[in-house]
């Protein structure tokens, strides 16, 4: 069965072909990165007038890197939310109408829930994302929107851990960039400068590993930042080069220890042998290499970058499981939700299912 993903919940406008829910066949994303750059970061009706824009182009893309016509899909899958609301209405939309002209079954599908579903994939080039992967597993979820901890029994049973109290860690490093005056999007040059200057020169404090829970807040260290600024430069002078790099470096290492903290204290309390990292965030290589370090001896996997951001495969692939779950309505998007049972609960950001 051929799933058509459509993706674009935030600034990345993504559409992918998913053969059986594994085997990707196509996965093009485009992003609206140097269109938001000047701003510091997403505006949202610039976001959905972009999705306008380029969507048509790209779903053709898709089709012909996966080397089918329209008419061969199967089945429509999008991501329903959470997210921009205007960049959702675009992508619902299309969907929407494709499916009622091609007469195929619509899958609303929870966008946190597809990137836990994303350490399952089968790229075109390099074949099964892992090896020995399987359900279940702890996922943590890092990104702009989203910092989670989930204990995912399979694709559709989900048991929320740990969540986000207020700031995402994605969001929390395009914050302090753009306060060090370092660029956007924050996380990728927060990463590279990490590697070169000294992750030890202040100590910022790790956000709630004293509690016992596993929650996730970044906004406290977020302030923490802020304020080391302001004494530093008593608003006198701006930052040198070499101060940037070491705070840029001592934050991201705040950040990293508090994820990998609380992860490990999600993993004892709920006996998990195998842990994924998903989402955005989770392209960040000083997160992936101490993660490694320490989670030695647990089965441990991280997709490959392009499954890590927002894509459309990951939405392909999980849109065959809601619909293999039950008989969706066709053309029903309500119904659809109804029986994939896709629940939004509002605390946790994520399906109970």
């Amino acid at each position: 069965m051929l799933c058509l993903g459509i993706e674009t919940s935030c600034d990345e406008t993504s559409c992918a072909v998913v053969a059986d829910g594994r085997r990707i066949l196509s996965n093009v994303i485009a992003s609206q990165v140097s269109s938001h750059a000047v701003y510091g970061g997403v505006v949202p009706e610039l976001a959905s007038r972009l999705h306008i824009s380029i969507i048509v182009p790209i779903l053709k893309e898709s089709l012909f890197e996966a080397g089918v016509s329209l008419r061969e899909i199967d089945l429509v899958g999008v991501t329903s939310g959470p997210g921009l609301i205007g960049s959702l209405l675009v992508g619902v939309e299309f969907a929407k109408a494709l499916a009622y002209a091609l007469g195929k079954p619509l899958v609303p599908v929870h966008h946190v829930a597809a990137h836990l579903y994303a350490p399952f994939l089968l790229e075109k080039e390099s074949g099964a994302t892992t090896q020995e992967f399987d359900y279940p597993y702890l996922g943590l979820v890092v990104s702009g929107g989203h910092s989670s901890l989930v204990y995912v029994h399979d694709p559709l049973h989900y048991e929320v851990i740990g969540r986000t109290l207020d700031d995402a860690a994605g969001e929390a490093f395009d914050k302090v960039a753009k306060l060090l005056g370092l660029g956007y999007p924050g996380g990728p040059i927060i990463d590279r400068l990490s590697h070169e200057w000294n992750a030890g020169y202040i100590n910022f404090p790790r956000p709630g590993v004293r509690s016992e829970d596993c929650d996730l807040s970044f906004s406290g260290l977020k302030t923490a930042v802020v304020r080391y600024v302001r004494e530093k430069t008593k608003g006198e002078r701006p930052l040198d080069a070499e101060e940037q790099k070491h705070i840029a470096a001592s934050f991201q290492t705040a950040v990293i220890d508090t994820l990998l903290t609380k992860s490990e204290r999600a993993i004892v309390m709920t006996g998990a042998g195998r842990v994924a990292i998903v989402g955005g965030v989770a392209c960040n290589m000083g997160l992936r290499d101490e993660a490694r370090r320490r989670l030695d001896g647990i089965t441990f996997h991280i997709p490959s970058p392009i499954l890590c951001t927002d894509n459309a495969a990951m939405v392909a692939g999980l849109a065959w499981h809601v619909y293999h779950a039950g008989s969706l309505t066709r053309h029903s998007f309500s119904d659809g939700a109804r029986i994939a049972t896709l629940t939004l609960n509002a605390d946790a950001n994520l399906p109970i299912v």
